[in-house]
């Protein structure tokens, strides 16, 4: 009778971990590392490269669908080394016209939105419009 529960407990836990894929994907919801969104201008641009702590993202543009991709161990090694030197600052009041691109970065739980580019800010900025190019959710 033992062995018959046993098989029978063993046989419950095999079919519930089928039905709910691997390990990981029971776990808590993942935090994004960094995340910069790019919106504004008359083209109605609303670019989003959002980075989480596996070395994967999701990428997304005002059209299309919304894409995951895992960055190269080249890719991950030089944003984790831009961002030890990002200073995020203040945000900025919105310039006066309308042909204007904002910027949003969110980086250790804040979110600033300039509309200039500040220097610290640039390697970050430019390596992740270059993983939204290169991985260009279509």
């Amino acid at each position: 009778m033992r062995t018959s529960r046993a098989a029978l407990l063993s046989l419950v836990v095999l079919s519930m971990a089928a039905l709910t894929g691997p390990a990981e994907a029971t776990t808590a919801p993942k935090r994004p590392l960094v995340e910069l969104r790019e919106q504004g201008g008359f083209a109605g641009l609303d670019n989003r490269v959002r980075v989480y702590a596996d070395g994967c993202a999701l990428l997304s543009r005002r059209t299309g669908p919304v894409t995951r991709r895992c960055l190269t161990a080249s890719e991950w090694r030089g944003l984790r080394g831009a961002l030890k030197n990002l200073r995020l600052g203040r945000s900025e009041a919105p310039p006066q016209g309308a042909d204007f691109l904002a910027y949003g970065l969110t980086y250790q739980g804040r979110r600033v939105t300039r509309y200039t580019v500040p220097s610290s800010w640039r390697p970050v900025v430019e390596r992740l419009e270059k993983i939204l190019v290169k991985y260009r959710p279509r």
